[in-house]
C-alpha cells in the first residue's frame, strides 16, 4: 500500500495538480490501486523531469548520452522499449530537428539539388546528344563522299546504320542512380 496523490504530493514537496500532470504526463507510474509507491515514484520524478529552472527561461545545457541520440533515420531506435523518459524524447527531436535544419541550409546554399530536377535536366542533356548524333550522317554524308569518291546516297545510309547502332548500344547501358 503507497501514498496516496496528496500525500504524496506533500511527501515531494508539491502540489497534487503537479503529481496529477506527472501521472497525465506518463512521467510517474501509480500502483494499480492507484496509491504511488514513494522510492519508485521518486526516482521516475527525477528521472522523467527535468530540473526547475531557477530565474531563467532557457534549459541548463546537458551533454546527450549514446544511448540518448537516435541515428540518422531511426527516429525511434534509442527510445527503450517500455516507452521514452521526457528527457530521452525531447533528445531525440533535437537531433531530427538539427538534422531537417542542415539539410535545409545546404540547400539554401546550393550544395544540394532537387533530385526530379536532376533527373529531368540529365534526360534532357541526352535526348539533345542523341539527337545530334542521329542528325550527324546527314549533314556529313555529301561532305564525305566528295572526299572519298564514293556515292553519297550509300555513305550516308552507311553512317546512319552504324550511328543508330551504336546510339541502341549506348540505350542499353543502365546506369545507377545511387
Amino acid at each position: 500500500m503507497g501514498l496516496s496523490i496528496r500525500a504524496y504530493a506533500r511527501h515531494r514537496g508539491v502540489s497534487d495538480a503537479a503529481v496529477r500532470k506527472a501521472i497525465a504526463a506518463g512521467r510517474i507510474t501509480p500502483n494499480a490501486d492507484g496509491t504511488l509507491d514513494p522510492t519508485q515514484a521518486d526516482a521516475q520524478w527525477s528521472r522523467n523531469t527535468e530540473a526547475p529552472r531557477v530565474g531563467s527561461r532557457t534549459p541548463a545545457p546537458r551533454a546527450p548520452v549514446a544511448a540518448d541520440v537516435a541515428p540518422p533515420g531511426d527516429a525511434g531506435a534509442a527510445l527503450p522499449a517500455g516507452g521514452a523518459s521526457l528527457l530521452q524524447a525531447r533528445t531525440v527531436n533535437e537531433v531530427v530537428k538539427a538534422q531537417t535544419n542542415k539539410v535545409r541550409l545546404a540547400r539554401l546554399k546550393g550544395e544540394l539539388v532537387d533530385r526530379n530536377q536532376a533527373i529531368a535536366h540529365v534526360f534532357k542533356l541526352a535526348r539533345t546528344e542523341r539527337d545530334a548524333w542521329l542528325n550527324w550522317p546527314a549533314r556529313i554524308s555529301a561532305q564525305m563522299a566528295a572526299r572519298l569518291g564514293v556515292d553519297p546516297h550509300t555513305l550516308h545510309v552507311a553512317l546512319e546504320a552504324a550511328v543508330r547502332e551504336h546510339l541502341q548500344e549506348l540505350g542499353e547501358l543502365r546506369p545507377r542512380i545511387e
